[in-house]
């Protein structure tokens, strides 16, 4: 049973995503703050968190750099709960390292199904990868000959984002992100995205986990 961390500090939002989750077959674990959500979060090893943005005594942007500053939690799969939905709370959020995010109020189908996909991506990055690759910087990626906008594409493309995220992360199109995956297919070789992806990990550092 997939262990779930909720840190969300309105207890009626806080209750409901629980029972759904018990309902679900999860073990839901809840929080009503951030800084009590940190401590759970390194004490009981959750598979996933839910965590509201606003909040007190600890944000989600503060709980989040505090859970990858911890190496037993830095990857665990990390999903951003926000009342707000502007472009730029979630590209702060993004940016930090969340692996997704949901725009509160929360349509019950929607949270399990990226909490179905975000399990699913972290199993099999755990089977293929030894290490979680850096993506602090996309810089290394530069060497494949793609322009800097390019490579900050490329670096959200291997940590499994759609054009649309991607655009949203970084402030443009989606046809110019379009455009750039173009540029990305010809620098690297490859004709679609999940090559460009794992090119991108061979180059960022990611070690391949031992049979």
């Amino acid at each position: 049973m997939k262990k779930i961390l909720v840190i969300e500090d309105d207890s009626e939002m806080r209750r409901n995503i629980v029972i759904v989750l018990r309902l679900e077959q999860y073990q839901p674990i809840a929080a009503e703050n951030g800084r009590v959500g940190v401590e759970l979060a390194k004490r009981e090893k959750p598979d996933l968190i839910l965590c509201d943005v606003m909040m007190p005594e600890l944000d989600g942007y503060g709980v989040l750099k505090a859970l990858h500053e911890d190496t037993d939690t830095a990857l665990t799969p990390f999903i951003f709960l926000t009342a707000k939905g502007e472009k730029d709370d979630l590209r702060s959020g993004m940016n930090l390292g969340a692996d997704d995010y949901l725009t509160k109020p929360v349509a019950q189908a929607d949270l399990l199904k990226a909490i179905e996909v975000r399990l699913r991506r972290s199993e099999q990055q755990n089977v293929q990868w030894e290490f979680k690759p850096d993506f602090s910087s996309h810089e290394p990626l530069v060497k494949f000959g793609l322009t800097p906008r390019a490579a900050e594409v490329l670096l959200w493309v291997a940590q499994g984002k759609a054009n649309a995220d991607i655009g949203t992360i970084l402030g443009m199109s989606e046809s110019t992100v379009k455009k750039h995956m173009v540029e990305i297919f010809e620098k690297l070789g490859v004709e679609n995205r999940s090559a460009a992806g794992l090119r991108a990990l061979e180059v960022i550092g990611a070690r391949k986990a031992n049979p």
